[in-house]
């Protein structure tokens, strides 16, 4: 996706073990979608495997019911929340800083650049339904393989340039952690998969399905982050697309534009869906009314909120517009914890008795090496962050 565009940065500050954990997170997020697929069934009384549970939220209240039988899902959905909106917030950021640096000499900012772009997002307040997203998702899939095209063919047009020896066995210990929560972002997808596999036709190829995309994946990643950083090695910037020639930097920069922009629609929709369904619509659970009337129409105060929430994405792209340390934030405190803590804890929690030896090693090492590098590349990204918004202030 959009983000793969973090990873050369990412190795910039990793060298050869950036590209470990490229693999290594691949393989992770592999295992966790499996061991989270797995908590949405339970044996029946006849012994057969069936599925019980519809969605993250239900694998998480599960896991904390009896006494706390709603406690579990509102942290998931907080969490779901932080990551959609986050998501969306750096397509803008990246809209923004890509018109900016495509066309220079106009008397335009980046923040400027940000809010024509968030006038054009605008209408998604008005989406209904997945079908209106999924055709924006087929037109930023066929701008993401023009992109991947130009950027690969440039970058091997000067293979006999590639600075081998600018890839480093050691890493930026400051700079690091923030490495590991874009690698880790750029893998998120657990939040999906529930609603994914129940639509399979054929559910038992879920497993399957995991590796095989997991792999391709791991190897398309690794080959952009490796190729594109021997092209630039220590000149790499943040969003690989700036280190291009201007003629050329402009032409991806326009699809990046563009596949940015398509891309917004299925975060936000998701996000708008589980703030109704959590806060309006959860029966006589619900902190507010119903947002939609009794013939289905949205009301017009529940379209001002999905307004003000496309809003609020830009006010947080103009005052953050750090691409790589906001990926890096958003992958180390929402992404690492809906990939690695979370899938693992449920496992445990839910299916411990079935649990052969090497699945609950599997488990606990996954929760203690998820939560040191979500930890640490936390506290580093928001270091970055800080130390970012010193230098604008001095500036």
């Amino acid at each position: 996706g959009m983000f793969v565009l973090g990873l050369p940065y990412a190795i910039l500050h990793g060298g050869y073990l950036g590209l470990f954990l490229i693999i290594f997170a691949a393989v992770v997020c592999c295992y966790t979608g499996k061991i989270l697929i797995a908590c949405l069934y339970e044996e029946n009384e006849d012994g057969e495997i069936v599925r019980v549970r519809d969605s993250y939220v239900d694998i998480a209240n599960a896991c904390c019911a009896p006494r706390f039988p709603t406690l579990g899902g509102r942290i998931v959905n907080v969490a779901q929340i932080i990551e959609l909106v986050m998501t969306c917030i750096l397509y803008v950021v990246v809209s923004g800083n890509l018109m900016y640096n495509s066309f220079p000499n106009l008397p335009v900012s980046q923040k400027s650049w940000s809010i024509i772009a968030t006038a054009v997002l605008l209408p998604c307040a008005f989406l209904k339904n997945l079908k209106a997203v999924s055709k924006f998702s087929l037109l930023c899939t066929l701008a993401h393989f023009v992109i991947n095209i130009l950027v690969i063919a440039y970058c091997l047009s000067r293979a006999r340039d590639w600075a081998w020896d600018k890839v480093k066995f050691y890493i930026d210990v400051k700079k690091f952690p923030i490495s590991i929560g874009i690698i880790v972002f750029s893998y998120t997808s657990q939040i999906f998969l529930p609603s994914l596999e129940g639509n399979m036709q054929n559910p038992k190829e879920f497993h399957c399905m995991m590796n095989w995309t997991h792999i391709a994946a791991c190897i398309l990643k690794g080959l952009f982050a490796l190729v594109a950083y021997l092209t630039w090695a220590d000149e790499t910037k943040e969003v690989i697309t700036d280190n291009l020639p201007s003629t050329i930097r402009a032409v991806v920069n326009i699809f990046l534009v563009a596949k940015a922009l398509l891309s917004y629609p299925l975060p936000f929709f998701a996000a708008v869906e589980v703030l109704e369904r959590s806060l309006f619509q959860d029966g006589s659970r619900a902190f507010f009314p119903n947002c939609y009337g009794g013939d289905g129409r949205l009301k017009s105060w529940g379209l001002t909120l999905r307004c003000a929430l496309v809003v609020f994405t830009l006010l947080m792209a103009i005052y953050v517009p750090h691409f790589a340390l906001l990926m890096g934030l958003t992958g180390s405190l929402t992404g690492a914890g809906l990939c690695f803590l979370l899938p693992s804890l449920f496992h445990l929690k839910l299916l411990w008795r079935k649990l052969l030896w090497h699945h609950v090693f599997f488990d606990v090492a996954i929760f203690v090496i998820g939560g040191i590098c979500s930890v640490s590349g936390f506290i580093h990204s928001l270091e970055g962050l800080i130390e970012a918004f010193r230098t604008n202030a001095e500036d």
